[in-house]
C-alpha cells in the first residue's frame, strides 16, 4: 500500500506537470492548428497557410499560435520577415505528457496483476 501512496504522489506531480499541456491541446482550435502543422513539412508553416487549412481568421491564429508556442508545444522561426511555425522537435512537453501517460499505464498494469492474482 506504501508504494501505491508513491505512485498516486509521483503521479500527481506529474500531471501537475502536464496541466498547461493538456490545457494548450484540450482547445479544439489549437487542435486544427496542430494538425495542419502536422500535416505541413518539417520546415515550417506560415500563418496565412495555416488561416487557408483551418478556415480561421489571421488573428485567431496568431493568438492560438502564441499560446501553443508559450507552452513549448510549437517553435518559430524567422526567415528575414517571414515566420514559420512548426512543432517543437525538442518535445519536452510532449515528452512530460508521454512520461504521464506511460506511468498510469504502468500502475493500471499494476493493479490488473495484482486483481487478477487475488482471483487465482
Amino acid at each position: 500500500m506504501k508504494d501505491c501512496n508513491v505512485d498516486m504522489l509521483k503521479l500527481t506531480k506529474e500531471f501537475k506537470e502536464c496541466q498547461k499541456i493538456f490545457t494548450s491541446i484540450g482547445d479544439e482550435t489549437r487542435q486544427l492548428i496542430i494538425i495542419a502543422l502536422l500535416e505541413s513539412d518539417c520546415n515550417g508553416i506560415r500563418v496565412g497557410e495555416i488561416t487557408k487549412k483551418t478556415h480561421l481568421s489571421r488573428p485567431a491564429v496568431s493568438h492560438h499560435l502564441q499560446i501553443l508556442k508559450e507552452n513549448k508545444i510549437i517553435s518559430m522561426r524567422r526567415e528575414g520577415t517571414k515566420n514559420y511555425y512548426f512543432i517543437d522537435p525538442k518535445g519536452v512537453e510532449f515528452k512530460k505528457l508521454f512520461n504521464l501517460l506511460s506511468h498510469i499505464t504502468n500502475i493500471i498494469d499494476d493493479i490488473s496483476d495484482c486483481e487478477y492474482d487475488e482471483f487465482n
